[in-house]
Order: C-alpha cells, then structure tokens, then sequence
C-alpha cells in the first residue's frame, strides 16, 4: 500500500446553520462576488432572472387550508356518532317501534332484533335531529285531536220555519204513537195461542199467492215501483226517465208522466192521493239521477212542480205520513226535508259519509230512517233534529230500509237483514 493509502481518511467537517438558509446564501454570493468568483455570480444572476432560482425578499405567503371531500365526510360521520352517543333511546321495543313509525321508517327489518333497532332509531335520530321524534309526536296529537274535533256534534240556530214544523210534528206523532202503543198492548193481552192461530192462518194465506197478471212496464229497467193509498193505482219508474201511472187490477196504462230526461229513482204517491184530496192536487212525487224531484197531480201528463237544490243525485223520495213534508236522499251525503205548506227546504241534514241512499218514516210521524253507502242506517228524531239511533252491522251498502207498522226498522242490505226494536 501507498503512503497515501495508509494515511487516514479526512474527516468532512459537519458545518451546523443558525438562522435562515436564506441569509447565509446572500453571505456566500457577497463573499463570492467580493474574492472575483465572476463566473459563479454571473450564473446564479442568470439563473434568477431565468426563473430557475427564486430569492424571496422577505414577504411570506400563508397556505390555505383545504380539506378534502373524504376528510369532511369522515369528520361529519365522527360527529354523527358522537351526538348518536349522546341520544338517549327507550328501552322498550314498542315505543321504539313507534318513535319509528312516526318518523316514517320501517317499524322492523328482516332479522333486526330489538337491539338492532334501538341502535337504528339513534342512528335516524342522529341525523334529523332528537327534537325531531317530539314533533312528530305533537303532530299527531294536534291531528288527532282535530279529528276529535270533527267528530263531536255541533249545533247551529235553525231558522222560524223548522222550529215550527217540529212542534208541528210533535203535536202530530204524539196522539198517534199513544195510540200505537195502547194497541201493542192490547195485542200483547190476546192469548199466545190466539195469536198462534193468526200466524198459522197468515202463513197459509201467503202460502196461496201467485202471480195474478203481468205487464212490461217500459223499454228500459224499472227501478222503482209504489201502489196508491186505496190500491186502485200502481206508479212505476223506469231507467227511460218516464213515470206512469197502472190501473189495478187490470194493469192497463192510465197515464204516462214525462218530465224527466235521465234515470228515475223513485216515485212514490201522497198518503192521502185518491183518497181525501183533489186530483188536481199534489199526488206523486219524483227524483231522478241529474238531482231533479218532480211533483205530480193526477189529471195532467206534465209535472206540476219543481224542487231545486239538490247538486248530485237524488236517489229516493218519500212523503211523511202526514203529507205536508216531502224527504229526499241525495248523494252529496245529505238528506233533506221539505215542507210543501211553506213551500221551501226547512231541513237539510248531514250525517253520513257517503251518499245517502233510502229514506224512511215512522208511521206515527216522529222519525226518520236513512240508510246510505257507508253501510251505516240512522234514525233521526224529527222533533228535535238528533240521530237517536245509529244502525251498524252491514258490511257493504244499505240501499232500502223501511219502518214496520208496529214501529221496528228492517234493513234491507246486499246480502242480511236485521230488524231493530225502537220500543
């Protein structure tokens, strides 16, 4: 080995920098410009006035601080679970079933346990908010509670006109339901075996009944058929808009009534038509699909009145037992009384939430039975304007409902029939 080779190496000094790198490179240029270094100090300048080699002068710019989409999402999904944290959930699965149900999330999952949906609930409420649940629970409160409201019964001040007609009708029914009732009680006297017999011998007689003529009645359906109070006449409806009217027992055509240009509904005659009023009186009334009701005489073809204001159909019509007052059924989910003395509408009474089909009287006058598409029947008392009883039971429409004579409501719906004692 050389002399050069055994010799040690030189050890490289580590030289430590205080301060900024900056100000010790300005002191290496002036030294190097001051000992003649032209050539280096001439390309540093062309260096910097290149661009290649940037000097501040002293000036500082902050950076921004910009977070990415990532990093935010992250931070909200760590904020999240913190104020999930802090949410306090009921133990109990069925106010947790409800809390969701109010919020308007499924109220289970497919293999949830009620752990799970705990912790689902404090996850939806950690994003809309705990205060959420409270208000959802106010609305409903305030919902039902409205709906409560809708549901009581109300009264309104009635014109002079009704109140005078049910003290009208009670001065009328009173007199006759005493009668009425000395009658059941007479009735209820007779032995059971009289009362047997009677029975038996009406059954026989039923028994015995066949078809006495017959007659095609119009071109179109008959919707609706009514005998006079002596039995003398039979009035018919028909889908044709006619009326007519049928002698009995021959059923020859007496008389055609025109007037109606669309389904007729009903047509019934006045209780005391050909029996103690004038022919040219008021004996039949009508009502049709486009919610015109009609009255009729029995000397002329073409009605001999109109009663407007109804605005959709008007189903049925019936006179009350003492033939001053006219009731329509109407599917605007009303139905009305009409004092014909007066000759204007002195009631019209709702109740029912969907059309009104039938209507009904009592015989002795003092009531009235609807029966509508809710599948519910009413009676309503006339002489105080109350619905006394509410019939329930029938699954699907009521489209007849009638009084017996001796005071019971029979039901006539799509496919039972029940009878309710009013005694």
């Amino acid at each position: 080995m050389s002399d050069e080779e055994d010799a040690a190496p030189a050890v490289k000094k580590s030289r430590v920098f205080y301060g900024s790198l900056e100000e010790k490179e300005r002191e290496r240029l002036s030294s190097e410009l001051a000992s003649g270094m032209a050539t280096g100090s001439d390309a540093v300048k062309v260096g910097i006035e290149a661009g290649n080699i940037n000097i501040s002068s002293g000036e500082t710019l902050e950076m921004e601080e910009r977070v990415s989409e990532r990093q935010q999402e992250a931070l909200a999904e760590f904020e999240r679970r913190r104020r999930a944290r802090q949410i306090t959930v009921s133990t109990d699965d069925a106010e947790v079933k409800a809390g969701l149900r109010a919020l308007g999330e499924p109220i289970t999952l497919f293999g949830e346990g009620p752990a799970d949906r705990r912790e689902r609930l404090r996850s939806v409420l950690s994003v809309v908010g705990p205060d959420a649940l409270k208000k959802s629970r106010k609305d409903e409160e305030r919902a039902k509670r409205s709906q409560d409201e809708c549901q009581q019964t109300w009264y309104h001040e009635g014109s002079a006109s009704l109140k005078d007609a049910r003290l009208w009708l009670a001065k009328y029914s009173l007199p006759r339901a005493m009668r009425r009732l000395e009658a059941a009680r007479a009735q209820k006297d007779v032995p059971e075996a009289t009362r047997a017999i009677r029975q038996q011998e009406l059954h026989k007689s039923l028994r015995n009944l066949n078809n006495f003529c017959s007659q095609i009645g119009d071109d179109r359906p008959i919707s609706f058929c009514h005998f006079s109070p002596d039995s003398k006449m039979l009035a018919t409806a028909s889908w044709s808009g006619l009326c007519k009217l049928w002698s009995i027992p021959d059923c020859s055509l007496i008389r055609t009534l025109r007037g109606h240009n669309t389904n007729v509904g009903a047509v019934v005659f006045r209780p005391q038509a050909g029996l103690s009023i004038d022919q040219s009186d008021v004996s039949l009334a009508s009502c049709a699909a486009d919610g015109s009701v009609k009255l009729w005489n029995l000397e002329s073809d073409e009605p001999v009145a109109d009663i407007e204001g109804h605005s959709e159909r008007v189903s049925r019509v019936n006179w009350h037992p003492s033939g001053r007052f006219l009731g329509t059924t109407c599917y605007d989910n009303s139905w009305r009384l009409w004092d014909l003395e007066v000759q204007e509408e002195i009631l019209h009474q709702e109740g029912h939430s969907k059309g009104v089909h039938d209507l009904n009287f009592h015989p002795d006058g003092s009531l009235a039975a609807t029966g509508g598409l809710d599948a519910f029947g009413r009676v309503w008392d006339l002489r105080t304007g109350r619905c006394v009883v509410f019939l329930e039971g029938h699954l699907k429409e009521i489209y007849s409902l009638h009084f017996s004579p001796n005071g019971s409501a029979n039901q006539k719906g799509v496919r039972t029939m029940r009878c309710v004692s009013l005694r």
